[in-house]
Parts: C-alpha cells; sequence; structure tokens
C-alpha cells in the first residue's frame, strides 16, 4: 500500500506542478479536471475522498493502539516499532494525498477564474 501511496502523492505532486506553471499541457490538464468535474465525477470524487478519509482514521487509530501497546509493556518490542512507523507512514501519505487533493481543487478553480477575468477584460479592453 505503501508504494501505491507514493505514486499517488508523486503524481499530484506532477499535476500541482502542472497547474502552477503556464505550458502547453496545463491547458490539457484543465480541460481533463473538467471532464472529471462533470456527470457523476463529483460523486465519485467525494466517495473516494471518504473511504480515503476513513483509511486515514483506521491507521491513525491502529498506530495509537500501538503507542499504548508499547506504554503498557513498559519495554521496547522491536516488531512493535517498526508496525507503528509503516502505520505513521501510511497515514502521513494518506494526509498529505488527501491535501494535494484538495491544493489541485482549488488551482483548478482559481485557474479557472483567472482565464474568465482575463477574457472579460480583453473584451473590456476591445470595446474602448
Amino acid at each position: 500500500m505503501i508504494n501505491l501511496l507514493f505514486t499517488v502523492v508523486f503524481t499530484e505532486m506532477a499535476v500541482i506542478l502542472i497547474l502552477l506553471f503556464r505550458t502547453p499541457v496545463r491547458k490539457l490538464v484543465i480541460m481533463a479536471i473538467d471532464q472529471l468535474k462533470q456527470g457523476k465525477g463529483p460523486l465519485v470524487a467525494k466517495t473516494v475522498a471518504t473511504t480515503l478519509i476513513v483509511v486515514f482514521t483506521s491507521v491513525l487509530h491502529n498506530a495509537l493502539q500501538i503507542r499504548k501497546r508499547l506504554l503498557d509493556a513498559g519495554a521496547v518490542n522491536s516488531a512493535d516499532e517498526v508496525l507503528m512507523v509503516e502505520r505513521i507512514l501510511e497515514a502521513s501519505l494518506l494526509g498529505f494525498s488527501l491535501f494535494q487533493a484538495l491544493m489541485i481543487d482549488r488551482l483548478h478553480c482559481y485557474i479557472k477564474e483567472l482565464l474568465q477575468i482575463r477574457t472579460e477584460l480583453e473584451e473590456v479592453k476591445r470595446l474602448n
């Protein structure tokens, strides 16, 4: 699961970088996101986000249980430490992935608004 989460995080980073800089690829990414936001896309995105939040909460709960078990035992168990580190890594990757998805959505909205304002300004300049 960690490999999949790293792939998702790096893919989202690439999309954010594409959206930040004005390149020919940005137009294609904006059009793709527009297509995803039409029809059943928002419902699917909300379902996936909700599932990720539930998994995120479960992983955090697991990590807290392992920590509690470590504190109750008094002695450090290396297997529990490895499990704890793995759960924390999973939780941090899931949280970062959710945050990046939110960033992609906001960047898309801001770019669309910016393009709309620019076209309106060009029309006003042309009319004057």
